[in-house]
């Protein structure tokens, strides 16, 4: 990449995928790669799946299709003969993540016969470390979680830090054909290569910021392939699928999206300001952005992730469109907590929720919000968090039973009230967990907290 463009040539950057291993559209992809980029960029990962994948240390998507989707774009990169990267591997980006991404790309690589070079970037948080610096006053709260403390850290199954653009530079500086990085700043993904020749920060991190989840900036929004061009203090948005178009207020929207601040994005090596973006439509398909600014860190810093254990849940899927069962739905669930409470008392501390969909909003019992009106249906969904799978299969098969008999005034008959859309209508749901880390950590090394190694396939 040493002999691509240089600022003020076009750089063409495109984004296969936001969230690789849900299925990449085929005919926009090549669409893209017919456009010859200079690089092909794919985000892997969110915490917006919640925290059982990093947790339990598997990926969210199928196996068949990641693979399918991971073959699509290695293909592709080697075809047109530039980089690969890849980031918040496997979903979360913790080791066992990365490590089954990498095993996907060498049974790929055997199966093709082909020869790659890989950048794999660590993401994994030394423990030891984050507790000095949490001793020391260093780590702060994202939102309404706790202080970090030790037993919080020693309890978390997995702890990520999210890498910004100087590990993705230090691994594009071994000249690999794939980076594979572990939890990254989705930005990093797409402004590495940018940053990497020269061009200038702020369009770099702007257009980067759009075009990482594709054509969602778009109307209407899909996940086809996105193709960015940056020129010097610009940039140009076109989706890879004709019958979406990026247009200014599409393209202005996104820039805000996942942001709790609208103008400004912190990255762990600086800040990007949009406060004088100028969105410019070129024809009906096509976007120029210009205006962004970039101010470098003072010091450098990082998002913490970390997920912990709960218990084993089990859940329960009900309805009814009985109308005396929906108005007493409070009094209804607070019954039949009681007596699972009196059937099992040795179940030991196990968490018990009813939630109703169809009365205006996510209702938790007790306590809906007063003045909805009354609705024809109400789906009822029971959770059970307990110490092991047997007793939360135990407490929602009581729970269940009970809820379909329960005997409330003015109840007409003693069963049919309750419906189930299929059997068993309690079902196992797996292990539970919880973001127990969520922090921000300042970090006097970037290069130690994100290694980077170096493997060849083939």
């Amino acid at each position: 990449m040493d002999k691509g463009p240089r600022p003020g040539q076009a750089l063409r950057v495109l984004a296969a995928s936001g969230q690789l291993g849900n299925g990449i559209p085929e005919a926009a992809l090549k669409a893209g790669l017919a456009r010859e980029p200079h690089v092909l960029g794919c985000d892997m990962g969110s915490i917006d799946v919640g925290p059982a994948y990093l947790g339990g240390g598997r990926l969210a998507t199928s196996p068949a299709i990641t693979k399918r989707d991971l073959r699509l774009v290695i293909q592709g990169a080697r075809q047109a003969g530039v980089p690969l990267l890849i980031g918040s591997a496997g979903t979360a980006g913790a080791a066992p993540h990365v490590e089954q991404t990498l095993a996907m790309i060498r049974a790929i690589a055997q199966e093709d016969g082909l020869r790659l070079r890989i950048a794999i970037i660590g993401a994994d948080m030394d423990r030891a470390w984050l507790r000095a610096m949490a001793e020391a006053g260093r780590v702060q709260p994202i939102g309404a979680i706790g202080a970090l403390t030790p037993a919080t850290i020693d309890g978390a199954a997995h702890i990520v830090g999210q890498m910004g653009t100087e590990a993705f530079l230090r691994a594009l500086a071994l000249e690999p054909d794939i980076v594979l990085a572990g939890r990254a700043c989705d930005t990093a993904v797409f402004a590495a290569v940018p940053l990497m020749l020269g061009y200038a920060p702020g369009p770099a991190t702007h257009m980067a910021k759009i075009i990482e989840c594709t054509s969602l900036c778009c109307v209407p929004g899909g996940r086809d392939a996105m193709l960015g061009t940056l020129t010097g203090e610009s940039f140009e948005l076109e989706s890879m699928n004709p019958a979406r178009a990026a247009t200014p207020v599409s393209v202005a929207a996104h820039s805000l999206y996942e942001q709790a601040d609208p103008l400004r994005v912190h990255e762990p090596e600086g800040m990007m300001d949009t406060t004088n973006a100028v969105y410019e439509a070129i024809d009906d398909r096509r976007v120029r952005v210009s205006g962004a600014t970039w101010t470098p860190a003072a010091r450098h810093s990082i998002k913490v992730e970390g997920a912990s254990f709960v218990g084993e849940r089990a859940v329960l899927l009900a309805s009814t469109t009985d109308p005396r069962v929906i108005e007493k739905r409070d009094s209804i669930a607070a019954g039949v907590r009681k007596i699972v409470a009196d059937i099992l008392p040795g179940a030991g501390d196990y968490d018990l929720r009813f939630r109703a969909y169809g009365a205006g909003e996510t209702n938790l019992f007790p306590g809906a919000r007063e003045g909805l009106p009354v609705p024809a249906e109400l789906f009822f969904l029971l959770e059970c968090i307990a110490a092991d799978a047997d007793t939360a299969k135990a407490i929602i098969g009581v729970a269940k039973q009970n809820l379909l008999h329960f005997g409330f005034p003015g109840r007409l008959s003693t069963g049919g009230n309750i419906a189930f859309p299929f059997t068993p209508p309690e079902l196992p749901a797996g292990t539970a967990y919880r973001y127990s880390i969520y922090h921000v950590a300042e970090c006097d090394d970037l290069a130690g907290a994100f290694p980077v190694r170096m493997e060849t396939i083939g």
